[in-house]
């Protein structure tokens, strides 16, 4: 397998299409399909789908791995030997959509003064994050699983704090007593795998489901709460001054939910890998520290 191949292949993989990597690898369409027709008759098998985009069989993950620490320990070789890189290298991070718009924006701002180096976000969610790692999509992830993918090594990052909050016009809409209906206050999610709010309904004894109303976006979901489409829970850090200023409202203190979040990354220990890690170990200082036995991974936010 020729590194020109493995490059081809990489770029097929994080652009999505023949001619896109054509494009960033400054070739013809033609040539790209030459190098992954000659990868796949050395494997032996097909690596990629032909579809849009283009999609990693299961035999072509481990190859996608490979390639990608292949081609990261030839740059750095150049580099050891004073020969410079090829080119910048890419560097793709899965990060779940709550932690990109609260506590990772200092790692965007380090990255910037990378000139060797190109930053490439996922935003997924948990659970796809690591499923990223398995096929080699990303070197590190932002997640909620501790359970180290092979051939990578799980630091702990700290806790991201969730209250449950509402716009006062909902909130007063809604009061019972000293509490609330949340049988029938209208509720957010931030997708059909967020189960953050469903598992508060659930500590609550609320039986089926209230009106549900969905925002895929971090920053459109907590606008979504001030405008008062429905209470969530969200992130202490995105609240700002609301509380204090009396835009949003705490609806139940003892029901905030602390989720423990890890940096799963590779064992591959490059100085590009292990400056990654500094800056998002640095940036996550801000979170909370664990003090609990951690909560089990949460679907859909983290």
């Amino acid at each position: 397998m020729h590194l020109e191949q493995l490059r081809a292949l990489l770029a097929v993989v994080d652009h999505g299409s023949f001619e896109a990597a054509a494009r960033s690898l400054h070739v013809t369409p033609s040539a790209v399909s030459q190098r992954i027709k000659a990868l796949e008759r050395d494997a032996g098998r097909v690596l990629v789908e032909r579809s849009s985009p283009v999609r990693v069989t299961a035999a072509g993950e481990p190859v996608v791995r490979t390639a990608r620490q292949m081609v990261l320990l030839q740059d750095q070789l150049r580099a050891d030997l004073g020969e410079g890189g090829s080119s910048p290298v890419d560097l793709p991070v899965a990060v779940n959509a709550d932690s990109l718009a609260t506590w990772f924006a200092p790692v965007l701002e380090v990255a910037a003064g990378w000139e060797d180096t190109r930053l490439h976000l996922e935003v997924e969610d948990e659970e796809y994050s690591t499923d990223h790692l398995r096929r080699g999509g990303v070197v590190g992830a932002v997640t909620a699983d501790p359970e180290p993918v092979a051939g990578c090594r799980t630091e702990p990052l700290g806790a991201m704090r969730y209250l449950p909050v509402a716009a006062p016009a909902l909130a007063s809409r809604h009061a019972r007593g000293r509490g609330y209906d949340w049988a029938t206050m209208p509720v957010l999610r931030f997708n059909a795998k967020d189960d953050l709010q469903q598992g508060v309904l659930r500590d609550l004894g609320v039986v089926g489901t209230p009106p549900t109303s969905q925002v895929p976006s971090s920053e459109g979901f907590v606008a979504a709460v001030r405008a008062g489409l429905g209470w969530a829970m969200v992130p202490e850090a995105q609240l700002g001054d609301d509380l204090e200023s009396g835009r949003l409202v705490l609806l139940r203190r003892r029901e905030h939910r602390d989720v423990p979040l890890y940096w799963q990354v590779w064992t591959l220990g490059t100085p590009r890998i292990l400056r990654l890690g500094e800056a998002v170990h640095g940036a996550a200082a801000v979170l909370r520290p664990v003090r609990h036995t951690p909560l089990p991974a949460v679907g859909g936010r983290v």
